[in-house]
């Protein structure tokens, strides 16, 4: 059975009151299936798996009614449907998760400014300073998911602690749609129980090492020689478990955490001198960046350029545009200039990616009161459209289509 799927549950049912219990995790459940069943609410209570519908592409997201079938995100779609041959497939749509995280992320900050944005569809709140106001934690995370519910129509589930750490496995703990409150006293008993895999860094190969060694959970890791540690993951991994399987965590709620940068690269098997195929490249890695811009809604002050030439030095190469855009025919013209200029000798290039950089947040109120750019927005946003649709590629820039069908449509190189 999925460990994702619900099992476990385990909630604060009564209010606890516990001053130390103040940082908080909320993590929106299952957020990209939810979201779309906003648009789909004859599916609810039905195993849908989101993602596109080819045995060649893998799960984006799932319900917990096809968890419990043991589907997961990142799993072949082939496998999925192995697994829950009844589950419906719906198509991801990047847009609407953008929009309802702004808004659930506009509920937290309502509650406190200190909130600390991990993804799309999770944050660390530190309620301290809310709570003569609001409540002790477990009331403040009880009108919270409510107060997300009403304004989204989204369920979140949240946990409360003395320690981030501690609050994030007591969300994942209280899912879906449930609250636990694990007081500073109680946090060794909450904690020792749990498998060792909940332990922070702890993946797949790390999990067999420590088993292997008779430590099957958080308690026995505490309990365990330092030293035994030490040469099961290394001195600094020691460290950290040791300090996580009692319950330390010192790290505090930082706010303004967001993603500083969205780019793609790509390595080539032969390194390329042909300036016009690099510059087809350029095109191709630019538009993945605009795409990707366009659906987390914000847009990039600075393109950045990345070479890696045949003897593998690498150089780096940026420029900040007159306005922020999240277009990729702005993104690939300054990116090509910045090749151009850099690689003015056609040395062979072994690895070339592109950047945009300075994100700041999207729409209307960003541009000017004349946009330049509006046909080409326009025509990229179309294009967004039909990808939604009927899948990446359905359109792509006449320069990336291969020669042949190029001249079959008339377009030359450029």
């Amino acid at each position: 059975m999925s460990k994702q799927d619900g099992s476990g549950r385990q909630v604060s049912a009564d209010p606890v009151d516990d001053p130390a219990a103040h940082i908080m995790h909320v993590d929106m459940d299952a957020f990209y299936a939810s979201v779309e069943l906003l648009e789909h609410p004859e599916l609810v209570g039905k195993p849908v798996i989101v993602g596109h519908p080819s045995a060649r592409s893998v799960v984006t997201a799932a319900t917990y009614e096809a968890r419990r079938y043991g589907v997961n995100s990142a799993m072949p779609m082939a496998v999925a449907l192995r697994r829950c041959p009844q589950a419906i497939v719906l198509e991801p749509h990047f847009e609407r998760y953008a929009h309802y995280s702004r808004r659930v992320m506009e509920l937290l900050g309502e509650v406190t400014p200190h909130v600390e944005q991990l993804s799309v569809d999770e944050a660390f709140l530190d309620v301290a300073g809310a709570r003569r106001l609001l409540g002790d934690s477990w009331r403040i995370g009880a009108a919270l998911r409510e107060r997300v519910y009403s304004e989204t129509g989204l369920r979140c589930s949240a946990g409360a602690a003395a320690t981030k750490f501690v609050a994030k496995l007591a969300s994942s703990r209280a899912k879906p749609d449930g609250l636990l409150v694990v007081p500073e006293a109680g946090t060794l008993d909450f904690l020792h129980p749990l498998p060792v895999s909940a332990l922070w860094g702890v993946g797949g190969k790390s999990e067999e090492v420590l088993v292997r060694l008779g430590l099957r959970t958080i308690g026995d890791v505490a309990h365990a020689p330092v030293d035994m540690l030490r040469h099961a993951v290394g001195e600094a991994g020691a460290q950290r478990l040791h300090e996580l399987s009692w319950g330390r965590d010192p790290r505090p709620v930082s706010p303004g955490r967001e993603e500083k940068s969205i780019g793609h690269e790509t390595t080539f098997e032969t390194d390329r001198t042909d300036a016009v195929e690099l510059h087809r490249v350029l095109l191709q890695l630019a538009d993945g960046v605009g795409q990707r811009l366009r659906r987390a809604g914000v847009m990039g002050r600075t393109v950045a350029l990345k070479l890696r030439f045949d003897d593998f030095t690498t150089i780096t190469r940026s420029r900040t545009l007159a306005e922020p855009t999240d277009l990729a025919r702005r993104i690939y013209e300054a990116a090509r200039e910045l090749y151009d200029q850099a690689n003015s000798s056609a040395r062979p290039v072994r690895l070339v990616g592109v950047r945009a950089e300075q994100l700041v947040g999207g729409g209307s109120s960003t541009l000017g009161l004349w946009d330049d750019d509006e046909d080409w927005r326009e025509a990229e946003q179309t294009v967004d459209a039909i990808a939604e649709r009927f899948g990446a590629g359905a359109v792509r820039p006449a320069a990336l289509l291969k020669p042949a069908v190029r001249r079959r449509f008339g377009h030359g190189d450029d």
